[in-house]
Parts: C-alpha cells; sequence; structure tokens
C-alpha cells in the first residue's frame, strides 16, 4: 500500500504526536496510527441486500514489521491527550468510539497467551474464568494519564449521565464499538471523525440489521442480536420500543415483514475473535 512507501515520514509525524500534548483540533491527526491499522488489516464484504460482514485480519497484522510502533504509537499519543479538551458532540462521541476499537485491538495483538492469538476475548476472563475480570472490566487503558476500562468508555462515557444531559447520548454506539467478535456489528476500515460520524453511526446499524447475524424473521418470529437485549434500556429510551428502533433503522422494503412478525426473541450472540476464517461469509 502508499503508506509503506512513506512510512518512515509518517512514523516520525505520529512519534511527534506521542510526545507532544495533542491539541482537540486535531483529533483526526491524533488517530493516523490506527487509520493505518484499520486500513491495511480491516476487510469488508459487502452482502447481498447490503448487509455488511467485517474481519480484522489479526495474522496480517503481526507479521507486519510496523505494526507495533504504529500500537506504541497511538497508545502515548492517546495517554498524552487531555479529553477535557473536546467540546463539540461529533467529535467527542468519534474519539471515544476510536479509543474503545483502537484498545480491543491493541489488547489482542498484544496480549497473546503462549505467543498465540485469543480464540475468544473471554480467553482473558470472566465468563469462562470468573475469578479473572474480564478484558471489559480493567483499567488498563490509559487516555490523558487516566486508566478506563472498555465498559467505562462505552457505558459511562459514550452512554453516560453527562452524555445524557448534553443531549449526547447515542444508542447506535452499540454498532459502532467493536468487542472483536463475530457477532459483533462491522469495525469500519477508517476511523470516526466529526465529518464522518452521523453517516457512518447510521450506516452501521441499518447494514447490521441486514445480516441474519443482526435481524431475520423466520416462522414468521423476529429475532434480533442480543445487543438489543443486554442495551434494552437505550434503545428503548431512544424510539419508545425495541420495535421502533429496529424499524427506524431497517431498510424500508422491509418494514412491513418487521411490523408482520410475531413476537421477538434474540439470537445466540457469536464470541469468536473476529478473524476472516472465523466468517462463513469471509472463506
Amino acid at each position: 500500500m502508499s503508506f509503506k512507501v512513506h512510512c518512515s515520514t509518517w512514523l516520525v509525524a505520529l512519534l511527534l504526536i506521542g510526545v507532544m500534548p495533542v491539541r482537540a483540533d486535531s483529533t483526526e491527526a491524533l488517530y493516523a496510527p490506527f487509520q493505518t491499522l484499520l486500513s491495511q488489516h480491516v476487510i469488508e464484504r459487502t452482502l447481498p441486500g447490503n448487509g455488511l460482514v467485517t474481519a480484522f485480519d489479526y495474522a496480517g497484522a503481526l507479521a507486519d514489521g510496523s505494526t507495533e510502533r504504529l500500537l506504541q504509537t497511538q497508545r502515548q499519543a492517546l495517554a498524552n491527550f487531555d479529553p477535557t479538551n473536546l467540546k463539540d458532540r461529533n467529535e467527542s462521541i468519534a474519539f471515544w468510539i476510536n479509543a474503545y476499537n483502537f484498545f480491543m485491538i491493541d489488547k489482542i495483538l498484544s496480549d497473546r497467551p503462549n505467543g498465540k492469538l485469543v480464540s475468544s476475548v473471554w480467553d482473558y476472563g470472566g465468563r469462562i474464568n470468573p475469578f479473572v475480570d474480564s478484558v471489559f472490566e480493567r483499567e488498563i487503558f490509559n487516555v490523558g494519564g487516566r486508566d478506563l476500562s472498555l465498559d467505562g468508555i462505552e457505558k459511562r462515557i459514550l452512554l453516560g449521565d453527562a452524555y445524557k444531559a448534553k443531549g449526547w447520548k447515542d444508542a447506535r454506539v452499540h454498532f459502532a464499538v467493536n468487542c472483536a467478535s463475530t457477532g459483533c456489528p462491522p469495525l469500519r476500515n477508517r476511523p470516526y471523525t466529526e465529518h464522518n460520524l452521523e453517516i457512518l453511526l447510521a450506516e452501521n446499524t441499518r447494514r447490521a440489521f441486514n445480516t441474519p447475524r443482526h435481524l431475520k424473521v423466520e416462522s414468521g418470529e423476529l429475532f434480533v442480536t442480543e445487543l438489543l437485549n443486554w442495551y434494552e434500556n437505550d434503545f428503548v429510551e431512544a424510539e419508545g420500543s425495541l420495535r421502533a428502533f429496529i424499524l427506524k433503522w431497517v431498510e424500508p422494503d422491509r418494514e412491513e415483514q418487521i411490523k408482520q412478525a410475531q413476537g421477538l426473541d434474540f439470537s445466540v450472540y457469536e464470541w469468536q475473535l473476529n478473524r476472516p476464517e472465523n466468517f462463513p461469509e469471509l472463506r
């Protein structure tokens, strides 16, 4: 890719980002290392009906000699960034979605038990090993000198009371933060920005609903991703009911099918790592 041709020049610039405080008006530059990782290693596949399935090529990233430097530079840039400078809604939401998605990928690439990729994020603890905090609960991700957890970023910042009071809370964030599993909504091949936030939130939600993994009607019954079960309050708060939220974001030509479906149940969530070989659509 063209990035590799100019790798040395870019890395010098990115290292400067890592050692200097980053201003709020340069958050797109802040995520330049993450942009490189996403553009080089995210695979996006459009399905019939305009559904979207994406995977991250962890093996390819680990084989790339620039990956460790990119991860290190991005970590340092976030540690040096002062999030209190974020004032605008779109910039703030985009910043924290990117932080969540970067830290999740960074954890998987950097923490490989016995030198091997985990098969699921639960390998780090939690569901399988209840005596160890899950990767979502650990306060090990540094932003502005403060250690945060993934749950803290998603539930207490993006969907927390402060953003709610400002009118910034958006249930579609659940379709943007990515838990590195095949059951997750799409991980995009570019970071979120203040300029593309609304487009990508709408697109991710709609295109996820265009995949049977997130929404399907079988024998007249509606099945949806378990995200709508776990975070029901957020979706009901947004549109009044789960079905109303679905109808707002499903493709217009499916609205009648959704309205006529009897009942609403939740599909079993798929927790395999979101590497390409775990998606039948990408084999």
